[in-house]
C-alpha cells in the first residue's frame, strides 16, 4: 500500500507546473501589451507633431463650414482625422506618414512619406480642394443635373396615351387595308365585267 505523501507529490508537481506555465503566459501577454502601448503612443507623438503643423491651417478654415473634422482618435491605431472619409496614419515603421482618403473603389493613398512637411502640404492642398468644391457647389458651377423620377400617376398616363395611341393607329391601319381590298376588289370586278358593263351604260345614256 502506497504511503500517502508519495501519492500527493506527482500532483503538487503537476499544479507547481500549471501554475509557472500561467505565469509564463501572463508575462507575455504582458510583454506584447507593453509593445503594443509603445507603438500606439509612438504613432500618438508623431500625429500630434503633425496636427500642431497643421493647427495654422485648421484654423484659417471658416468655422461655419462642418466639412472637416480636425480631430486625433485614440485606439489600437491612432488617426488623426482630416474629414469623414480622410485621415492620416502612421506605418508599421513608426515613421512613415500615411494619407488615406476611402472611395467606393477602395482606400486611395494621397501621400506617403517619412517627411511631416510632404505630408502636410497635400493635407492643407485637400482642404483647399474640399472648399474649392464647396463654393462651386453653392455656387452651381458643378451642381450635378438630376432627372425628375416620374410619378406613379404621370407614369401611368403616359401608358395610357401610349396605348391609346398605339389602338387609334391600329384601328385606323386596318380601316384603310379593308378600304384598299374594296377598291381592289372593284377594280378586278370592273375589269372582268366590262363587256357586260358598257351596253349597261350606253343603255342609261339619254
Amino acid at each position: 500500500m502506497l504511503e500517502t505523501g508519495e501519492s500527493v507529490t506527482p500532483i503538487n508537481q503537476a499544479r507547481s507546473k500549471l501554475s509557472e506555465a500561467v505565469r509564463d503566459v501572463k508575462n507575455a501577454l504582458a510583454d506584447r501589451d507593453d509593445v503594443v502601448v509603445d507603438m500606439r503612443e509612438a504613432h500618438r507623438m508623431r500625429l500630434e507633431l503633425l496636427a500642431s503643423e497643421l493647427a495654422p491651417v485648421f484654423a484659417d478654415v471658416p468655422s461655419d463650414i462642418d466639412y472637416f473634422d480636425f480631430a486625433l482618435s485614440s485606439g489600437l491605431q491612432p488617426r488623426l482625422w482630416i474629414d469623414a472619409v480622410s485621415h492620416v496614419a502612421m506605418g508599421r515603421d513608426r515613421r512613415t506618414y500615411r494619407f488615406v482618403k476611402d472611395t467606393r473603389l477602395g482606400r486611395v493613398v494621397l501621400a506617403e512619406s517619412q517627411d511631416m512637411k510632404v505630408v502636410g502640404d497635400q493635407v492643407t492642398r485637400y482642404i483647399a480642394e474640399r472648399l474649392v468644391e464647396r463654393q462651386r457647389l453653392m455656387e452651381g458651377g458643378i451642381e450635378p443635373v438630376e432627372q425628375p423620377a416620374p410619378q406613379a400617376g404621370s407614369e401611368a398616363e403616359a401608358k395610357s396615351h401610349t396605348s391609346g395611341q398605339t389602338r387609334g393607329r391600329t384601328i385606323l391601319g386596318g380601316f384603310g387595308l379593308v378600304l384598299v381590298g374594296a377598291l381592289v376588289g372593284l377594280g378586278v370586278s370592273a375589269a372582268l365585267f366590262w363587256d357586260r358593263l358598257v351596253p349597261l351604260i350606253e343603255n342609261l345614256r339619254p
